[in-house]
């Protein structure tokens, strides 16, 4: 995969860079008319998700770019174009990210920065309803072996969330070791790589899946 650098990724960029890598990511379009929108949604069979996705496009919950559990034709044709017509400078060619919704009660952070003293640093957290309320995030320095990673999620404070909790099941710890396995491995590996956000991966069952990301690229990397 060959992008420029020194700029943030759209989210459909940064999702194909994360599942090159084998993080796992839901079925999406990238799409740029309602029409289109629609044939996505047909072929990923709906509910689906649409957002407004480009470079330089983040926010999107603030700005009210996300729209979630469309159902039908008439929904996303509409969705679609309202999202669209919001297209603000700088943002003309952006286009409608149509994705299966991921059902999911539980949501982490999860991402890789890079720091002045200690290099590459997974970072993991709780998000969410949880997020604000809790400020409950871990680090651990890259490269991150298997137990590297168990250790990462024993150290949030609530890490109890992650067991069987109000029904839900147990998070599948291998999964989830092995999404910051890999992100460890991508600042070790790619050093243009500046920062990777992560928010929210959503818990869906036991599995964990990317629901939004960031990648932001340098463009002088060490």
């Amino acid at each position: 995969m060959t992008l420029a650098v020194g700029v943030t990724l759209s989210e459909f960029e940064s999702k194909r860079l994360l599942a090159e890598s084998g993080i796992p990511i839901p079925a999406e379009r990238l799409v740029f008319s309602p029409k289109e929108a629609v044939l996505a949604a047909e072929e990923l069979c709906y509910p689906v998700a649409l957002k407004l996705c480009g470079r330089g496009i983040a926010h999107k919950t603030e700005r009210k770019l996300v729209r979630l559990d469309l159902t039908d034709e008439d929904d996303v044709n509409t969705q679609a174009e309202d999202l669209l017509a919001q297209r603000g400078p700088g943002e003309e060619h952006a286009g409608v990210l149509v994705s299966n919704m991921i059902q999911g009660r539980r949501e982490l952070i999860v991402g890789l920065e890079r720091d002045l003293q200690f290099g590459p640093c997974v970072m993991l957290g709780l998000g969410g309803v949880f997020a604000e309320a809790l400020g409950d995030v871990a680090f651990a320095v890259a490269p991150l072996a298997p137990h590297d990673a168990d250790d990462l999620i024993d150290a949030l404070a609530y890490a109890q969330i992650l067991g069987r909790f109000r029904g839900e099941p147990e998070v599948d710890r291998a999964a989830l070791g092995a999404i910051l396995e890999t992100l460890g491995r991508i600042g070790q590996d790619r050093p243009d790589v500046r920062s990777i956000d992560i928010n929210p991966l959503i818990v869906s069952g036991s599995h964990p899946v990317v629901a939004d990301a960031l990648v932001e690229l340098d463009a002088n990397p060490a």
